[in-house]
């Protein structure tokens, strides 16, 4: 029988109520938002509170309402192997590691800033996608297989990455979905197995 650990809810509410809180003092913001020159000189803290923090309503909105679904279904996946720390772990280790090849690319850039959930919410996405590559998603009230979101999300930020035309942080969506799918081929490389052969049964009638 699965079992509802609320691990997603807690995250939801942290972050929710510390971009509140960052919203109505600016001094916050700053102080959380990733920055390279501040990492630089030892502000090591912004490599995770930068997760906790959004740019304004829609942004939060967006990427709680991404979590609540997927976070709440791969915590009943992932919390009876390696328990809710683990969890929690695997959630904050997305929010770092899909901002370091950022920091990589900008750290000598003082105008560079980013902020949000992104890349710990693709990291979770991108691992019930692994497991479920056929099921439904409904992106905007279009019902759409997940293998095909997955493929275009991956393809649109390869493109909007390149053109760096809005405020977006595009690296930070694919090296967290790459996280979320590395994690779990970690944790069991016989899911890349499974993957394929769900990807082919449709196929095969």
């Amino acid at each position: 029988m699965e079992q509802d650990f609320y691990i997603t809810l807690f995250i939801i509410a942290g972050t929710v109520a510390t971009s509140v809180w960052a919203w109505q003092r600016p001094r916050v913001l700053e102080r959380m938002i990733y920055w390279p020159p501040a990492v630089a000189r030892g502000e090591y803290w912004r490599l995770i509170t930068h997760g906790f923090i959004h740019a304004d309503g829609t942004h939060l909105a967006f990427n709680m309402i991404t979590l609540f679904f997927f976070g709440m279904a791969m915590e009943r996946v992932l919390v009876p192997e390696i328990g809710v720390l683990g969890f929690v772990a695997f959630y904050l280790a997305g929010i770092v590691l899909a901002i370091l090849p950022t920091h990589l690319r900008h750290r000598n850039n003082r105008f560079y800033r980013s902020l949000g959930a992104s890349g710990a919410v693709s990291a979770v996405l991108f691992a019930y996608i692994l497991l479920q590559p056929w099921s439904m998603l409904f992106v905007f009230f279009i019902p759409m297989p997940a293998i095909m979101f997955a493929a275009a999300y991956v393809a649109y930020s390869f493109w909007a990455q390149r053109q760096a035309r809005d405020n977006v942080n595009h690296s930070a969506h694919l090296w967290g979905g790459a996280w979320g799918v590395g994690f779990m081929l970690l944790l069991e490389p016989a899911l890349f197995g499974r993957f394929v052969q769900e990807l082919l049964s449709p196929l095969g009638g």
